[in-house]
């Protein structure tokens, strides 16, 4: 099963990014054609540091076909497009496909 996960560094103002991503771009997503499931959340690192992202989004799709026909569709450009409206720590995007199973 593909995903497309978008790791989120860290904005300079949490407050805003949060209000803004449930508000608006979390709706954006929610249309993405071919998304079976997904998740999003605030990011710890596990020995207390200051961890390398600031929210990580899964969104995961039944095949690879589906990953980009959704991407590649009017709703998937506009979630994407929209990233910039409020990621002011940039935002890297990466598939990531089975390993294992």
């Amino acid at each position: 099963m593909p995903q497309l996960v978008v790791a989120y560094g860290k904005p300079d103002d949490p407050a805003a990014f949060d209000s803004y991503y449930t508000s608006t771009h979390q709706p954006l997503a929610d249309k993405i054609p071919g998304v079976t499931s997904w998740h999003a959340g605030h990011c710890a690192a596990p020995d207390g540091s200051e961890p390398p992202y600031y929210v990580v989004a899964v969104l995961n799709f039944a095949s690879q076909e589906a990953l980009s026909a959704g991407l590649a569709s009017p709703d998937g450009q506009a979630a994407a497009a929209d990233i910039a409206n409020f990621a002011t720590g940039g935002a890297t995007m990466l598939v990531i496909d089975d390993l294992v199973g």
